[in-house]
């Protein structure tokens, strides 16, 4: 037995019910020690009212010491403010989310100030923990406000093809590919560290929704 500790580089964003898919979330909780969070997703954000199978596996990840970071899609920054607002605060009052995981996030700088309002709007949520999903380079502006700026999301095909990426925002913020269509025999983990990504998720699923698979890493051995 190895006494290291395991390296917490797992952002996982699997948007699957519990009811449904119980024995997969079981999976994601025996990970707990590689995680560096998930993201809860009950209806492309928190819906309108909360759901019980939800808030108890948020409950049974916090207990697991895992981060759980609530969704919200910002539209790439043409979504209400307000709106934006009230699905963190949901988040936090239904399922006592710990972070946020801001989805299709413009990566401009004349974006910025939206997303420094909703980062403001955030912390004063109680949230500690800021993911940016921009899927792509942003500007540096960005690792002011951000934990996490995903800025890698598409397929294996395209990534593999990617040269090595020239990230110039410094700071303590953490990288983050989000990689889909991948093999399971590939090695993600690797290249992410190669590009200077310390976070990552390969899926095998493709199509519309391939976050509805359990990460390679994850697939049972033996």
């Amino acid at each position: 037995m190895s006494d290291r500790t395991p390296i917490r580089d797992l952002l996982i964003p699997y948007y699957e019910h519990p009811s449904v898919r119980p024995a997969e979330w079981d999976a994601i909780l025996a990970a707990a020690p590689r995680l560096y969070g998930v993201v809860l997703n009950p209806a492309s954000g928190p819906g309108e009212t909360p759901d019980p199978a939800f808030a108890e596996v948020a409950a049974r990840l916090r207990a697991a010491d895992v981060r759980v970071l609530g969704y919200a899609d910002t539209d790439y920054g043409r979504r209400p403010t307000a709106d934006v607002v009230r699905d963190l605060a949901r988040h936090r009052d239904w399922y006592g989310t710990d972070g946020v995981f801001l989805d299709q996030v413009a990566a401009g700088r004349e974006e910025f100030p939206y997303y420094q309002r909703l980062a403001t709007a955030a912390w004063g949520a109680g949230h500690g923990t800021l993911a940016l999903n921009h899927g792509t380079t942003p500007h540096p502006s960005y690792a002011r406000i951000a934990d996490v700026l995903v800025t890698f999301e598409g397929t294996w095909a395209t990534y593999t093809r990617l040269g090595p990426q020239q990230w110039r925002g410094g700071g303590g913020v953490r990288l983050c590919h989000l990689v889909y269509g991948v093999p399971p025999d590939a090695d993600l983990a690797e290249r992410a560290r190669d590009r200077g990504a310390t976070v990552h998720c390969a899926v095998p699923g493709e199509g519309d929704h391939p976050w509805g698979t359990l990460p390679c890493a994850l697939a049972p051995t033996g």
